[in-house]
């Protein structure tokens, strides 16, 4: 007597291959995704570090305070500055002085000689300078001699705003050198309406 064949019957409850190759699928664009989310945010994460680095050694950003550059620069505003060695006259500058940082404008390089006459006119090895960027012009109260020799690897400056800056023309300042130079002041990033070079 022949056996009744019979088709095999699939278990109740358990997925399709359709449906086990589509949960595959959601898995792996899941990790995929996080692999790829992961990857992004190390490499920005790296990215920034590396901006920060670079604007801390090559381009610190300060900000302005007091009086002694205005109106070239004013209390308040942001600037960048550029590391350098050379400097020519008319360069505004910061520099360390006493655990400070101060902001003023190159004048005269090693070796020249510098004189200021009692209107406030300054003189570089004989030659009068123009100072367009200066509001109104002043002896100030120097307690050095003019006409004054730049000693070698050091910088005289002067704030713009004459008759309050403390600065080359005081012997508690004197003239800068090179290891207390933070950078040439390049750009004003604030306020926003006065964004731009510094001259």
């Amino acid at each position: 007597m022949a056996k009744d064949s019979k088709a095999p019957v699939p278990y109740e409850g358990l997925p399709s291959t359709e449906e086990i190759r589509e949960a595959y699928e959601r898995v792996s664009y899941a990790d995929r995704l996080r692999k790829s989310i992961i990857s992004t945010t190390n490499t920005l994460i790296v990215v920034a570090a590396v901006a920060v680095l670079v604007a801390m050694l090559f381009l610190p950003v300060l900000r302005i305070y007091g009086q002694s550059m205005n109106n070239t620069l004013v209390s308040g505003e942001l600037v960048v500055s550029l590391k350098g060695a050379s400097f020519e006259t008319g360069d505004v500058v910061a520099f360390y002085y006493n655990n400070n940082i101060l902001v003023k404008r190159v004048i005269a390089n090693p070796g020249d000689w510098v004189d200021i006459d009692l209107d406030g006119n300054v003189y570089v090895n004989q030659q009068k300078i123009e100072e367009p960027y200066i509001k109104t012009k002043a002896y100030g109260e120097p307690d050095i001699e003019f006409p004054y020799q730049v000693p070698d690897e050091r910088i005289f400056v002067l704030g713009d705003n004459r008759a309050v800056s403390v600065d080359s023309r005081s012997a508690s300042i004197g003239c800068v050198s090179s290891e207390q130079i933070v950078g040439k002041i390049v750009f004003r990033i604030w306020p926003l309406n006065r964004i731009g070079p510094v001259r």
